[in-house]
């Protein structure tokens, strides 16, 4: 599968524009897969993609996983264990519905923008942004 699939080439470039924006915010790593098809439940394979693209090598297990199966319709977060470990449990729901609800209407980019841009203000609290810190995880979208 190509992101453009899914999404137009100015549509991609926003996103990772947005990606790069929310970590002006914190020292939190975000990353955007998308998947053609889902061969299990959308989180369970989600988990097993955070895993295969080393996203918990991050120094502060800060990575955060927008996933999505595009012909399945469905989306996941996956935040890593130093996120799991701060936040309160329903710490992705607002997230999550920014998302579900512009895919809703068909804007799929503006709600991956909306919710990458939500979740960076969200970490900050918990993972501000330091004056050290390095991408540890490509802000370029990834394909499966």
């Amino acid at each position: 599968m190509q992101v453009e699939d899914f999404l137009t080439k100015q549509e991609e470039e926003k996103i990772i524009a947005a990606i790069q924006k929310a970590e002006t915010a914190t020292s939190g790593e975000i990353r955007v897969h998308f998947e053609k098809n889902l061969d299990k439940d959308c989180l369970e394979r989600a988990q097993e993609l955070f895993f295969y693209l080393k996203m918990e090598n991050t120094k502060d297990k800060n990575g955060v996983l927008f996933y999505v199966a595009v012909d399945d319709h469905q989306f996941a977060i996956i935040g890593d264990e130093g996120i799991d470990k701060v936040v309160p449990d329903d710490f992705w729901e607002s997230v999550k519905n920014i998302v579900v609800n512009e895919f809703a209407k068909g804007n799929n980019a503006n709600g991956l923008v909306m919710g990458i841009l939500e979740a960076g203000q969200k970490l900050q609290q918990y993972f501000p942004y330091q004056k050290d810190d390095i991408n540890e995880i490509s802000d370029e979208i990834s394909t499966s």
